[in-house]
């Protein structure tokens, strides 16, 4: 057996070389693989005994002083690792497990040169301190269950030591590998960590010593002192826990029931992916049936399109000369109203002038014009002209009324002086079928398709009725109105509910054609269907604006046949057309905005009642008496023209029309101002039968309305007048007398003047209260 003495160790040189202390900078993993390769057992080493080991005790003992003064980061030469090797066998041949490195002091490590001999108390300290695991190891346990003997366990650890040296050295490089690098410049005091033992491993129980921390020796040498290690880690044990059947059982148990779990989840899925599978080939179908049909719409729709775009080009050339005749008709309308109501405040100035008291003629200068005419004297025929005409008018309307045997019922005043010229009539009529002749070539060189009504009435009623929703989505049930506007403004050109002879535009051609679009027969109604408000939506923006601007500009609030008619007609819309005439919507807000206006600019120029003496009053059959009847009477007949439009305008409006601007500020003063009798009675019981009974229904209490209170003192008064001059009378004056009395009280109950009729009957002595209230 060959001897390896440290002379034979020197000449073998080291994989890697470097000096002691020397400032490499390596990582910990560097320091822990030499450590590791100390304990590296070779087969060679087996032979050597322990006396060679002492012959060879200095050079051995520097070598083995060198395992413990290995810096952190510094590379093992081969000596390093050769002695390694010795130390292990050396412990393996004396008994025992293979101890660890213990930290050792500084001062222990360094061995000086030329020291022969040391004694085995010296040596012992010099000598890394060993510690073994008492804990089988794993190999060990396997060795004993199987039962082999000492021999061979020997033979299994000295043909497994390659295999295992192998396995320790692969797991200490992974280690190495995983902790980081140490930095060259390190301080000369810090903890460095060592291992005291290693983690468990499956083939050796001597891995599983705690990590212990020891600070490195200064340079002054001073001896660190042992950290021992505060914890323990058991080693982990590969036995498993006692299988039961009821163990088992429980995960047989779990896993079908996972299983079952991801079967229901899956079926659901497939049972969706079948239903979207089903879906879509249903839509495939679907559209592949349906080509056709979108392909027919699309030809449909393309055709619509270029007849609708056509439509629209002929419109535009056609619109402005229908625009044109409509407002020719106007103009023609405009004309003669404004000529009757000029004519009408002609004769008002004429004869209040002629009656006034500062109409006395004077000599005046002469007023020439730029052809030397005397304006005064061309005014003044002019005027002569009118008073014949007037008279003449007046004649004939009193003979008519003679023929028909209404004389006795008439006041003068209550009549309209609407009657016009022949020259006047004849021109009217001429220029009105002009217009009408006009209208009627409009549209003669065009095609039937693009100017009848019903030609693009059935063109919309198909694209409805084949297409429906394409037809709603594309809103032409709104777009309607606007494109038959142009041919149903023609054919209300002539149209004026003014008229006494004037057609009602629901039995026109337009109204027919259109009032049954979009119906079906035998068809349920639907409410939300846009197309049943066609007529309405017609009905407002074309007739209401037609209507405001007849109301503004023809209407004459004087004339009761007009008055008459077009509150008939607003009547009528109400009641056909419940959704356009109501307060919110915006083209009926201006017609009843124009009414109002129009009434009181009657009341500001049409009206005067003119104020004369008692004197010049006592002769009936003078000028100025039978001029102020004339104006009194056209007061009470405008007071009952405004009255009419109750249900219509608001109470308040016709209160302040009515009430305020009328009675109050002209019929009023006019009967203060005539001698109380049996014509005043008359004259206040025909205002009385202006107002309407609903005003009066409703109040509460014994008092009329705060505006009528004013004309209840004058009733109370007419009253007292009549009683004070039937008292000197004959029986029959006085009974004449009483009768008034009794008709003012009527009256006054039928303001609901209860305070007033009750001082009247008390003062006056009537009876039966209770019963003339009730015959009122």
């Amino acid at each position: 057996m060959v001897t390896k003495t440290s002379a034979q160790v020197e000449p073998h040189r080291p994989r890697f070389s470097g000096k002691e202390g020397s400032g490499v900078d390596s990582s910990r993993a560097s320091s822990e693989q030499g450590e590791e390769e100390m304990e590296v057992d070779s087969n060679d080493d087996q032979d050597e005994d322990n006396e060679q080991k002492m012959n060879a005790g200095a050079p051995f003992s520097q070598a083995l002083s060198t395992l413990t003064s290995l810096r952190p980061g510094e590379i093992p030469d081969a000596a390093f690792i050769h002695a390694a090797r010795k130390r292990r066998q050396m412990f393996r041949e004396l008994g025992g497990d293979t101890p660890l490195v213990e930290a050792e002091a500084a001062g222990k490590r360094l061995v000086r040169e030329g020291e022969g001999g040391v004694s085995d108390e010296d040596e012992d300290e010099k000598r890394i301190v060993f510690s073994g695991v008492k804990q089988k190891t794993q190999r060990q346990k396997i060795v004993e269950e199987i039962g082999i003997e000492g021999s061979d366990d020997e033979a299994l650890d000295t043909d497994g030591q390659d295999e295992e040296v192998s396995r320790w050295e692969q797991e200490q490089i992974r280690k190495g590998i995983s902790i980081p690098q140490v930095q060259t410049n390190q301080p000369e005091e810090t903890n460095v960590y060592y291992p005291s033992g290693f983690d468990g491993q499956a083939y050796g129980a001597s891995y599983s010593a705690p990590y212990t921390y020891a600070p490195v020796a200064g340079a002054d040498g001073v001896k660190p002192e042992k950290v021992p290690c505060p914890l323990s880690y058991p080693i982990p044990s590969s036995d498993l826990g006692p299988i039961t059947t009821a163990l088992v059982k429980k995960r047989l148990v779990d896993r079908l029931s996972s299983m079952r779990q991801g079967h229901e989840a899956n079926a659901r899925r497939y049972e969706q992916i079948q239903e979207e599978l089903e879906t879509s080939n249903n839509t495939i179908q679907q559209l592949e049936g349906s080509s056709q049909e979108v392909a027919d719409q699309y030809k449909f729709l393309q055709e619509m399109r270029g007849y609708v775009r056509d439509l629209l080009e002929c419109f535009s050339e056609k619109v402005p000369a229908v625009l044109e005749l409509e407002a020719a008709m106007h103009q023609l309308l405009r004309q003669r109203a404004a000529r009757l109501v000029q004519r009408r405040q002609d004769d008002i100035k004429d004869e209040s002038s002629e009656f006034s008291s500062h109409s006395n003629k004077a000599v005046m200068a002469p007023n020439l014009d730029s052809f030397g005419r005397d304006r005064a004297a061309y005014q003044e025929h002019a005027k002569q002209r009118r008073i014949a005409e007037r008279e003449a008018r007046r004649t004939r309307r009193r003979q008519a009324r003679e023929q028909s045997g209404k004389r006795a019922e008439h006041k003068e005043g209550l009549s309209s002086d609407d009657e016009e010229t022949s020259t006047d009539i004849t021109s009217f009529s001429l220029e009105r079928d002009r217009i009408l002749k006009e209208s009627k070539k409009v549209f003669e060189d065009v095609f039937e398709d693009f100017h009848s009504l019903d030609s693009i009435k059935s063109r919309f009623e198909e694209w409805r009725k084949l297409y429906f929703n394409c037809y709603r989505d594309a809103y032409i049930g709104l777009c309607l109105p606007k494109l038959f506007s142009p041919l149903i403004r023609l054919q209300l050109i002539p149209w004026s509910p003014l008229e006494m002879d004037c057609p009602n535009f629901e039995y026109m051609l337009w109204f027919e054609s259109l009032l049954f679009y979009g119906c079906k027969e035998q068809a349920t109604v639907d409410k939300e269907d846009i197309d049943l408000g066609l007529l309405p939506s017609i009905v407002e923006r074309i007739v209401l604006p037609k209507l405001a601007f007849l109301a503004d500009q023809v209407w004459d609030p004087l004339s009761s046949s007009q008055t008459s008619r077009l509150v008939s007609f607003m009547h009528k819309l109400i009641k056909g057309y419940p959704t356009v005439l109501h307060g919110e919507n915006h083209n009926t807000q201006e017609v009843l905005r124009t009414i109002v206006l129009r009434t009181r600019r009657t009341l500001d120029d049409d009206i005067l009642m003119p104020l004369y003496p008692k004197s010049v009053m006592e002769n009936r059959n003078s000028g100025p008496y039978l001029f102020f009847q004339r104006q009194f009477w056209s007061c009470v007949k405008l007071l009952g023209n405004i009255l009419q439009w109750n249900g219509i305008l608001s109470v308040s409006t016709l209160k302040e029309l009515a009430v305020d601007s009328t009675l109050n500020r002209y019929i009023l003063s006019a009967l203060q101002n005539t001698e109380a009798g049996e014509d005043s009675v008359e004259k206040s019981r025909r205002v009385v039968d202006c107002f309407p009974a609903q005003w009066f229904s409703s109040l509460k209490g014994q008092q009329t309305l705060p505006q009528l209170e004013n004309f209840c003192r004058y009733l109370k008064h007419l009253a007292s007048t009549l009683y004070r001059s039937g008292i000197g009378g004959t029986d029959m004056e006085k009974r004449n007398t009483r009768e008034h009395i009794k008709e003012v009280v009527k009256l006054l109950g039928r303001l609901n003047a209860l305070d007033h009729v009750i001082e009247v009957a008390s003062e006056h002595g009537i009876k039966d209260i209770k019963t003339l209230l009730e015959s009122k």
